[in-house]
């Protein structure tokens, strides 16, 4: 089974991005870092212990990787929005097996001393339209959420706006059993993570 790793908030640039949703949430978000095989950075922000939350954006200048990056950001335009929900297994490979044809392949990763493989589509693009969740397999022990200030921020629910919203439930429900995600019928895809904040509920 799948588990809620994190929601990653893609931005055309980290900084505005940041400015944007540390006023949206009214709380700060953590430093994050480079991801130096996909040329893109991060902030980051805890959403419990096992949980967070990443603003993602491609950084200026840095080389990307020879295929469209991760998140399909290589195509992201407009307003700073929830774009992509990451979830974690305990074997990429056997996960893999079970997800639909265009999940990705997995890629070796590592920052600082995180280690982690993930599947990363070729074409940058996620199954159903990017709805379809990214998927994580953390080596080792070392995890970012609970190296993360608590603000109190926590995700309350995902929404997965879809045209094909009856295969996209039917693809999650043998892999992943979270009552926060909910599947709605929709003429275009599209993602809402709502937060509970100290200023309340937010959508992004």
């Amino acid at each position: 089974m799948l588990t809620i790793d994190h929601i990653a908030v893609s931005t055309t640039d980290l900084g505005t991005g940041t400015t944007e949703v540390e006023a949206a949430l009214g709380v700060a978000l953590a430093p994050g870092g480079q991801h130096g095989a996909m040329g893109t950075w991060n902030r980051l922000l805890s959403l419990g212990d096992d949980e967070y939350f990443e603003l993602i954006a491609i950084e200026p200048g840095a080389p990307g990787p020879a295929q469209p990056r991760w998140f399909d950001l290589d195509n992201f335009a407009g307003a700073t929005r929830a774009t992509t929900w990451i979830c974690r297994c305990d074997d990429l490979d056997a996960a893999l097996a079970a997800a639909p044809p265009g999940t990705g392949v997995p890629w070796s990763l590592e920052r600082g001393d995180l280690r982690w493989r993930m599947a990363v589509p070729e074409t940058g693009k996620l199954p159903f339209g990017g709805l379809f969740p990214a998927l994580i397999e953390w080596q080792g022990t070392a995890h970012p959420a609970p190296r993360l200030p608590d603000h109190g921020v926590r995700l309350k629910r995902l929404e997965l706006y879809s045209p094909e919203a009856r295969a996209l439930g039917a693809a999650l429900g043998t892999l992943i059993d979270d009552a926060r995600v909910v599947v709605l019928d929709a003429a275009a895809p599209r993602m809402a993570a709502i937060l509970e904040t100290p200023r309340g509920e937010v959508t992004l």
